[in-house]
C-alpha cells in the first residue's frame, strides 16, 4: 500500500515540475512565411520554403506557419497574430500585392514587429518603392546578378552583434548575390568578395523601419545553402532579433 502511495505522489510531483517547466519555457515566436512563387526551375520555392522551415523550428524558437500566398498579407487581422513575417517568394507570375495589403505588411513592420526578407525576394513588387526601402537593399533585374554558384569565404564584419556572436567566418557553397542596390542605412553583418562585380557584397544586415526591424540575408539557393550551418545559425537568430529586438545565446 505504502508502495502504491509513494508511486502515486512521484507520478504526482513529476506532473507538477512538468508543467511547471511548460509554464516557466518562453513562448515561441510566431512566423508567417510567405512563399509561392520564384524563378523556376532555377529556385525550387517549395523545397527552400521547407527548408527555412525546418531550419527556424529545429531552434526550438519558432511556430511557422508556411502561406502559399501572399494575399494573406491583406488581412490585417490574420497577422496581427504574428511576430514575424519570412518573404521567400519573387513574384514572376503571380501578381504584385494589392494595396490593402502593401499598407498592412508596412504597418505591421512600423508598429514594432519584425520583418525578413530572403535571396531572390528583394526582387519582388519592383513597382512599389516602398518596399525597397523596407528590405534596404534590393535586386535590379538586368543589373543585380551572380557568378557560377560556387564556394566563397563570407567574413563576419560585426562579430559583436547579438546575431553572429561567437560564430567565426566560414566557406559556403552557394550563389554569391551582388550589386544589390539602394542606399538606405543599414548595419551589416557577413559580406563575400565577388569575382563577378569586383566588390564586397553585403550578404546579411539589418536595418530599421519605423518601430520594427528588418533582417535581410542573401543566401539560400537551395536547400544545401539554407541548412549549412553557419547560413542557418545566422537566419535563426536574425529572425529572432527582427521578432524580438535581442538574441537569446
Amino acid at each position: 500500500m505504502r508502495k502504491k502511495v509513494s508511486t502515486v505522489i512521484g507520478l504526482a510531483v513529476l506532473s507538477l515540475a512538468t508543467l511547471v517547466q511548460a509554464a516557466q519555457a518562453p513562448a515561441k515566436i510566431k512566423v508567417l512565411l510567405v512563399t509561392g512563387d520564384d524563378v523556376m526551375p532555377s529556385h525550387n520555392w517549395r523545397e527552400t520554403s521547407q527548408a527555412t522551415r525546418e531550419v527556424l523550428e529545429n531552434s526550438g524558437k519558432f511556430e511557422v506557419k508556411l502561406c502559399e500566398d501572399a494575399a494573406i498579407l491583406e488581412s490585417a487581422a490574420t497577422l496581427k497574430n504574428y511576430d514575424l513575417v519570412y518573404l521567400a517568394i519573387y513574384n514572376a507570375k503571380t501578381p504584385t500585392l494589392t494595396d490593402g495589403a502593401k499598407e498592412n505588411l508596412l504597418n505591421f513592420v512600423k508598429s514594432g514587429r519584425g520583418f525578413a526578407v530572403a535571396h531572390l525576394a528583394s526582387a519582388s513588387f519592383k513597382e512599389w518603392p516602398e518596399f525597397k526601402k523596407l528590405c534596404g537593399r534590393y535586386w535590379v533585374m538586368g543589373k543585380s546578378g551572380h557568378g557560377p554558384r560556387s564556394t566563397f569565404a563570407v567574413k563576419l564584419v560585426d562579430k559583436a552583434n547579438p546575431i553572429t556572436k561567437g560564430l567565426q567566418d566560414f566557406v559556403t557553397d552557394d550563389e554569391l548575390y551582388a550589386k544589390l542596390e539602394g542606399d538606405a542605412p543599414i548595419e551589416v553583418l557577413a559580406t563575400a568578395d565577388s569575382d563577378w562585380s569586383n566588390k564586397t557584397e553585403p550578404l546579411a544586415f539589418t536595418l530599421k523601419y519605423g518601430s520594427g526591424r528588418v533582417f535581410h540575408q542573401a543566401f539560400g539557393h537551395d536547400r544545401k545553402a539554407i541548412i549549412y550551418g553557419p547560413v542557418a545559425q545566422i537566419i535563426a537568430r536574425g529572425c529572432e532579433w527582427a521578432a524580438k529586438g535581442s538574441v537569446e545565446q
